[in-house]
C-alpha cells in the first residue's frame, strides 16, 4: 500500500443546530483496504459517511484525495472523485432489468440518439462477468433475491468508476450464504486495489471482512486498530463505555431466558396468514412477559407486529385475547380489544409539531373528555409521564420534534401508557438511538413487564431482541422456524436460526 491515504480526513467537525454531531475527527482509508466503522447510533457515522459522500459540508477541517485537498459540495462532485455509496435501503429500480440498473444514467446511445438496448446488456454481462457474478442482465431486478440485488447495486456503483465504496449496513438484511457470497466479492475487489469503508452494527462481519477498524461514540473517534489485534470485547468497551452491563451482554456473550411458565395467556394467535409477508404463524404471550420475534429484513416479523394491530389486518387465522376471539379488521377494533403499537416509525403515529402532552393523550381523548378538551388535565397525565419516563426536557409544552429521537420513542410509549393495555406490541422499540436512550427503553419495558403487561417486540436488531426477551421466535420467509425458551440464547444462535 502506498504511504500517502487513498481518503484521508483531518480534524473534521460539524454541528446542527449547536448540537456537535463531529468533533474533530482524523479517518484514513488506504488503497486496497476495507476499513470498519461501528459505533451505536447517534455516534456520527453518518454524519461522517455524507460528509465523504458529499451531502453534507463540514465546518471544519478538510478532506484529501491521494493527498490533495478536496472540496466536495454535492454528491454530483463526490462521483466525479471517485466515491460511491452502498445504502441500506437500496436504491435500485425493481421494475427494470438487471443491465438497465447496472447502467443507471450511463445508458449507451446509438448513432440516432436512443438507447442500444443489445449494447447495454453486453456491457452490463461484462461487467457482472468481470466481478465474477453470475446474474442474467436480462432478469427483473425485483425477481432477484435481496442479497443478488445488493450485489447488482455494488456492481453499479464500480461501473460508475468509484474507488471509494461506502458500505451501509451492507449485511445486515442477508442471510449467512449471502453474507459469505458478498465477502468473497469483497475480498477480490481489495486484492484488485479498490477499497472501501464498511459500516456496520455486526461486530463479527466486521471482524471477519476489514482490515482496520475506528470506533465512534459520541461524535469522536474513541479508538482506531488493525483488526488482527483485538476482538469483540475490545470494540463492544470503546463503543458503550463502562457500566452498560445490560447492552454489553446482548452484544457478547448468551443471555438465559427465563419467561413466565405459569402466567395466564393473555394473546394468542392460531394460524395467522397475510398474502407473501407471512403465512401459518401460531403463537402466545403471557402476563409478564416479553415476547421477541427476530428475523432479518424482510422475515416477516414487522408486518406480523401491523396485522396484530389492524393496520394491515391478517387475512386467515385466529387471534385470541384472554381466551376471547377478536376481529382485528382495524386499528379500532384491535384498540378495543386492549392492543397498543408502537410502530417502527415514530414519525407515522406523532406529531412534531405538537406539544409533548397533546402527542401522549391524543389516544384516550375520548375517555377524558367525551364533550370538549381538558388540557388541565392532559397537561397533568403529560407530567406523570414524563416524570415516570425520564423524558428531557421534563416540559409538556414543548414541541415534540426538538426532543432527540430516544426521548420521542418515550413519548410515543407514554400515549399508550395512561390507560394500560392488555399488550402492547413494539417494532424495532430502539431503532436509531444512542446507548443511553436505549438503555433507558430497555428498563421502561422491563418495568411494564414486571407490572404484569404483556409484551411483544418485533426486530431486525439482535441486541435489542436479547436485551428484552424473555422468549423469543424467530422467522424466516414469513414463518416461525425457532423457538429459544427457558435455555441460554447467543447472538450468534439468533444469526444461524434465521
Amino acid at each position: 500500500m502506498s504511504s500517502t491515504p487513498l481518503l484521508e480526513l483531518r480534524d473534521v467537525a460539524k454541528s446542527f443546530g449547536g448540537v456537535a454531531a463531529l468533533r474533530g475527527v482524523d479517518f484514513t482509508l488506504a488503497a486496497g483496504e476495507i476499513h470498519g466503522l461501528v459505533g451505536e447510533n447517534g455516534a456520527g457515522k453518518s454524519t461522517l459517511m455524507k460528509i465523504i459522500a458529499g451531502v453534507h459540508a463540514s465546518d471544519q477541517g478538510e478532506m484529501r484525495i491521494e493527498g490533495k485537498i478536496v472540496r466536495l459540495r454535492s454528491a454530483r462532485d463526490a462521483r466525479e472523485a471517485g466515491i460511491g455509496m452502498v445504502h441500506q435501503e437500496l436504491a435500485i429500480v425493481p421494475t427494470l432489468s438487471v443491465a438497465e440498473n447496472v447502467l443507471l444514467g450511463m445508458q449507451p446511445r446509438n448513432r440516432l440518439g436512443f438507447i442500444d438496448w443489445p449494447a447495454m446488456v453486453a456491457i452490463a454481462g461484462r461487467h457482472l462477468e468481470s466481478l465474477g457474478l453470475a446474474i442474467d442482465p436480462r432478469a427483473e431486478m425485483g425477481s432477484l433475491p435481496l442479497g443478488v440485488q445488493q450485489l447488482v447495486e455494488l456492481a453499479r456503483v464500480l461501473f460508475s468508476g468509484a474507488r471509494i465504496v461506502i458500505l451501509d449496513e451492507p449485511t445486515s438484511a442477508l442471510s449467512p450464504p449471502e453474507i459469505a457470497r458478498l465477502f468473497a466479492l469483497l475480498e477480490r475487489l481489495r486484492a484488485e486495489g479498490r477499497s472501501f469503508i464498511f459500516i456496520s452494527h455486526f461486530l463479527d462481519d466486521v471482524l471477519a471482512i476489514c482490515d482496520r477498524v475506528s470506533v465512534f461514540r459520541n461524535g469522536a473517534k474513541a479508538g482506531e486498530a488493525r483488526v488482527a489485534a483485538i476482538d469483540k470485547a475490545w470494540l463492544i468497551e470503546r463503543m458503550i463505555g463502562a457500566g452498560h452491563h445490560e447492552l454489553e451482554e446482548s452484544y457478547l456473550g448468551e443471555i438465559a431466558l427465563h419467561g413466565p411458565k405459569d402466567a395466564p395467556v393473555v394473546l394468542a394467535a392460531e394460524g395467522l396468514g397475510l398474502g407473501a409477508s407471512f403465512e401459518d404463524v401460531s403463537l402466545s404471550v403471557r402476563a409478564g412477559e416479553v415476547l421477541g420475534i427476530y428475523g432479518f429484513m424482510g422475515s416477516g416479523q414487522l408486518d406480523l407486529a401491523r396485522a396484530l394491530f389492524g393496520k394491515t389486518p391478517p387475512e386467515r387465522g385466529i387471534v385470541r385475547i384472554e381466551g376471547h376471539a377478536v376481529r382485528l379488521s382495524n386499528t379500532t377494533h384491535a384498540c378495543r380489544a386492549g392492543l397498543a403499537f408502537v410502530p417502527e416509525s415514530r414519525r407515522s403515529m406523532l406529531f412534531a409539531l405538537e406539544p409533548l402532552y397533546k402527542n401522549m393523550s391524543i389516544s384516550v381523548l375520548e375517555r377524558l373528555a367525551r364533550l370538549w378538551l381538558k388540557p388541565k388535565r392532559e397537561r397533568e397525565i403529560a407530567r406523570r409521564h414524563i416524570a415516570e419516563l425520564g423524558i428531557r426536557p421534563a416540559l409538556p409544552d414543548r414541541p415534540l420534534g426538538t426532543l432527540s429521537g430516544g426521548n420521542q420513542q418515550k413519548v410515543a410509549l407514554a400515549k399508550w401508557l395512561t390507560f394500560m393495555p392488555k399488550v402492547l406490541l413494539l417494532s424495532e422499540p430502539t431503532r436509531g438511538m444512542d446507548v443511553g436512550a436505549k438503555e433507558d427503553v430497555v428498563r421502561i419495558v422491563r418495568r411494564l413487564r414486571d407490572e404484569g403487561l404483556a409484551i411483544i417486540v418485533a426486530s431486525t436488531e439482535p441486541e435489542t431482541v436479547l436485551s428484552l426477551a424473555d422468549r423469543i421466535l424467530v422467522m424466516k420467509k414469513g414463518r416461525i422456524t425457532r423457538e429459544f425458551a427457558h435455555e441460554v440464547v447467543s447472538k450468534d444462535r439468533l444469526l444461524a436460526a434465521a
